[in-house]
């Protein structure tokens, strides 16, 4: 990480100078022009949309390097916008779910451990790129403390059908509290490549991450942060949980897509094989040196009994090899249809068995699951649909039903629908987990989740808007199961379970911007409501995110900015809490956070194809309470100024 940022460091200066000198713009809000007085041949300028960016379902945008409020949003270590999580108190910590819409589902088992996966980039997540020239782009912010986040992405053409990217984004951040570091990578490298013809077309990527964090289990006594007294505004006074304990997520990805077209020449009728191929390895591991912890002058475990008196050392490993063959047929007036059989593998294992007193708990979980389907996609005018059925063929009941539809009436008013039907396998940690821990062992056989969900979207030139129903079934979570003993002691025993009655959650969301001159008011609602005989699915009713912002230009428009004010709220509810030993999120029903608004102050500029950020982030938490969480122990972020740009190059 240190060879990173020296290598970034030093090859900055020479690019500040470099970028002195360039005179063209590429911007879809920018246009070339040369004051010189002596005339010279007129480069070629590349149009913005030879400059693609292209997802797994080929789905094409263009680079864009314009300066707008969704731009700040996406400004954050995971590069998008975030409205819905509400983040820990060190950046590439984990993140608290607030939007429950904001979760995806598949049939296949995952490997579980996903409060530490915010970051953790999937197959589906990898973008791909076809470009005329050269581009790089350079992202930085700074941290809470000690440290900096960057991100660093170069892609090129060797030609105008093989493409290669290589990127690679680092942090490293010390924290405010104790025992809290973050230090993360992502390498991520992927090639593109068509034959003249796109008789055949191929992507491939390989990813290599990595995301370790320090474990603090929270502050031991929130009413020592929520007094607001002095003596606390150093927030390394407050007394935490765990002073050495770290987790660690790492995990490599080969993936290949490719298609081949049977008939040499495309035409009307044309048939193809596709083939998919996903190779990945995972490793979670929970070390804390110090088992026992000093709460208050007394002595507490805080994860109950442990079968080791130091050196906690928890290791789960975890590999999947998954295949998919079809077999397209496409005519350009009825569509695509596929049909298609896959192989999913999936080792999950410790390295022994448990004998326990009451039970046995195995060494691993190994799957093999055979599906077969169809997928048809059709694409007519102004209209777009996709509709995918699996169903597995072994002893696994799984499946999946998917439709989806849009209908696309100009470039400013889309509308969408989507409806899943899923019988979707237990994540492999709800059905075994090994620790030194004694309460943290065990070996389940739930039954398969069944979710049914229904969304429409709605893009206009007046408002966006989104709803969602879902009806889960054998829904999945973990519990907070302590005794009235364990609470006694301070103790925090998590388990997994498996709730027999249905969940409804509806959700509705809208974001609406009001301009007048160069002001303007961005506002985004978003209305949730469960119903549920016991609390399980817990979310806040009631989520908004308003920005307040002027735009203008200075310097004889050489600067464009922005400035103004965020505010984002949300009503008080039963948040779920965070379990280190197992990296997950678990339902508790004893404290409730929220009611407190959070003010960040920010100034965007824009200089050429540089974007500039300077934001006061929750400036008002020095005068408005101690009262703000991201969970029940672990407090929001206080005021921090932090500054930071994005910068791309076009050779």
């Amino acid at each position: 990480m240190r060879i990173f940022f020296f290598l970034y460091l030093l090859v900055l200066p020479s690019i500040l100078f470099s970028q002195v000198k360039k005179t063209n713009e590429l911007d879809y809000n920018s246009k070339y022009n040369s004051s010189d007085s002596i005339k010279k041949p007129k480069k070629k300028v590349a149009s913005i949309d030879l400059y693609r960016v292209i997802t797994l379902e080929r789905d094409t945008t263009y680079i864009d390097t314009s300066q707008t409020i969704k731009k700040f949003y996406s400004f954050n270590y995971l590069r998008k916008d975030t409205f819905g999580l509400l983040a820990f108190p060190n950046e590439g910590q984990t993140y608290n779910t607030l939007q429950y819409s904001l979760t995806d589902f598949s049939p296949f088992p995952e490997f579980g451990f996903k409060a530490k996966h915010f970051d953790f980039l999937e197959a589906n997540q990898i973008r791909y790129s076809s470009v005329a020239t050269p581009v790089t782009e350079l992202y930085s912010k700074t941290v809470m403390q000690q440290g900096q986040s960057v991100d660093a992405f170069i892609t090129v053409n060797t030609s105008p059908r093989l493409n290669f990217s290589i990127a690679y984004k680092g942090l490293h951040s010390l924290g405010k509290y104790i025992n809290q570091l973050s230090s993360t990578g992502n390498f991520r490298l992927t090639t593109s490549y068509s034959t003249k013809n796109s008789r055949y077309i191929a992507n491939t990527h390989f990813t290599s991450q990595d995301i370790s964090n320090g474990e603090n289990g929270g502050i031991t006594t929130v009413q020592d942060f929520e007094s607001g007294s002095s003596q606390f505004a150093n927030r390394q006074s407050l007394e935490v949980y765990m002073t050495d304990a770290k987790s660690y997520l790492k995990g490599n990805r080969l993936f290949v897509d490719h298609l081949f077209r049977v008939n040499s020449v495309k035409g009307s009728n044309n048939l193809y094989v596709a083939h998919q191929f996903n190779y990945e390895n995972k490793e979670f591991v929970y070390t804390q040196p110090t088992v026992s912890s000093s709460v208050g002058g007394l002595i507490v475990n805080r994860f109950g009994d442990s079968y080791k008196t130091s050196g906690i050392y928890d290791q789960t490993q975890y590999n999947r090899m998954y295949n998919k063959l079809g077999i397209v047929y496409e005519n350009t007036t009825l569509g695509k249809f596929q049909f298609f059989a896959d192989d999913f593998i999936n080792n999950y294992y410790y390295h022994q068995i448990l004998i326990l007193d009451t039970n046995t708990i195995p060494a691993k979980l190994n799957l093999r699951i055979n599906n077969v389907g169809g997928q048809y996609e059709y694409q007519k005018n102004k209209w777009t649909g996709k509709f995918v059925y699996s169903r597995s063929l072994t002893n696994q009941s799984l499946s999946n039903l998917e439709a989806k539809m849009e209908y696309r009436l100009d470039e400013e008013t889309q509308l969408s629908f989507r409806y899943q039907n899923i019988n979707k396998l237990p994540n492999n940690n709800y059905d075994l987990y090994q620790s030194s821990y004694v309460s943290y062992n065990w070996s389940n056989n739930f039954k398969n989740e069944k979710i049914n969900s229904i969304s429409a979207n709605a893009t206009t030139p007046w408002f966006a808007a989104s709803l969602q129903f879902s009806a889960l079934n054998d829904h999945l979570y973990f519990a907070d199961v302590s005794s009235v003993n364990d609470i006694a002691l301070d103790q925090q025993i998590v388990a997994p379970k498996q709730y027999g009655s249905t969940i409804n959650y509806l959700s509705v969301k809208v974001n609406k911007e009001f301009k007048l001159g160069k002001f303007a008011l961005d506002n985004t609602v978003l209305y949730q409501k469960t119903t549920q005989q016991d609390l399980i699915l817990n979310v806040p009713e009631i989520l908004t995110r308003n920005t307040f912002y002027y735009s203008d230009h200075l310097f004889h428009k050489a600067l464009y900015f922005q400035t103004g004010f965020s505010f984002n709220y949300f009503t008080n509810y039963f948040a779920n809490n965070y379990n280190p030993v197992i990296g997950e999120f678990f339902v508790q029903n004893k404290k409730q956070i929220g009611n407190y608004p959070n003010l960040d102050f920010f100034f965007n500029g824009k200089i050429q194809r540089t974007r500039i950020y300077l934001i006061a982030e929750h400036f008002n938490s020095s005068f408005s309470g101690n009262n703000f969480y991201a969970a029940p122990n672990n407090p929001y972020r206080d005021f921090t100024i932090r500054f930071g740009l994005v910068w791309n190059f076009f050779e």
